[in-house]
């Protein structure tokens, strides 16, 4: 279904694996996503998860826009299953290894992650002006929270690639790295981030996505019940006997 899922130490790497076509994303691709959705859900022992390209020239251009026509009329496309949407439901940390193109689709999927990492290769689009329509996968308010207002609006009104150091310069991108490096370095950073205890980490996830949609004080005590959540686990414990013995915590899940 040209996307590959492996699982390791952890750590879920979800591959794009189209590169003859840039890793456009096919109904058939969608919907292996979502799968994988409901697999980084159900299990337990995958604590984070790497969503990158195969090959150098693109991490993904979106859509297949050979099967845009395939949809009777606009209302069909509206109400299709969008594998934005099904990323953004992960609940888990998603790093991004964006190694070339992420255009349209592509680039909504990057901004769909926590954690956007990249080669000094790739660029970055909201492309679907150029064709006549815009994005629908989240590309405005996702590209807003993460850009100043002028900088969101240039990609939006434009369409034209922005380079991967201005990307990393406006804060598209948190890390740029060589094209032979970008992989490890992703491996790496979610290999950190699956040493950290499970629910903490998906709790700091539902903070930041709550302090984008509640006000200030809202977020701050939707950020305190989650705190006192975390506080109740055995790994919370577990960190606290760690700490007063000097050693490594190992932390369960829990």
């Amino acid at each position: 279904m040209s996307v590959r899922f492996e699982v390791e130490d952890g750590v879920a790497v979800i591959t794009l694996d189209r590169p003859e076509k840039l890793n456009a994303v096919t109904t058939a691709m969608s919907a292996r996503l979502m799968e994988i959705v409901r697999r980084l859900a159900d299990d337990d022992a995958i604590r984070v998860a790497v969503l990158t390209g195969a090959g150098t020239r693109s991490f993904c251009v979106g859509s297949d826009i050979g099967e845009v026509d395939a949809y009777p009329d606009p209302w069909s496309f509206r109400n299709r299953r969008d594998y934005c949407d099904a990323l953004r439901a992960v609940g888990k940390p998603v790093i991004a290894a964006v190694n070339g193109y992420a255009y349209g689709g592509g680039l909504e999927l990057a901004l769909s992650c926590d954690i956007r990492l990249a080669s000094t290769t790739s660029s970055f689009a909201a492309a679907e002006i150029k064709l006549g329509w815009i994005g629908g996968g989240g590309v405005s308010a996702l590209l807003s929270a993460s850009l100043p207002a002028s900088d969101a609006a240039l990609m939006l009104l434009t369409g034209d690639p922005v380079p991967a150091a201005e990307a990393h310069r406006v804060g598209l991108v948190s890390r740029l790295y060589e094209p032979a490096e970008l992989t490890d370095a992703a491996r790496a950073l979610a290999v950190t981030i699956a040493g950290r205890p499970p629910i903490a980490a998906q709790a700091a996830k539902a903070n930041l996505l709550a302090a984008r949609s509640m006000g200030l004080e809202a977020a701050i005590q939707y950020e305190r019940e989650m705190q006192a959540i975390c506080m109740g686990t055995r790994d919370a414990a577990e960190g606290r006997r760690a700490f007063a013995e000097k050693r490594p915590p190992r932390f369960t899940g829990h």
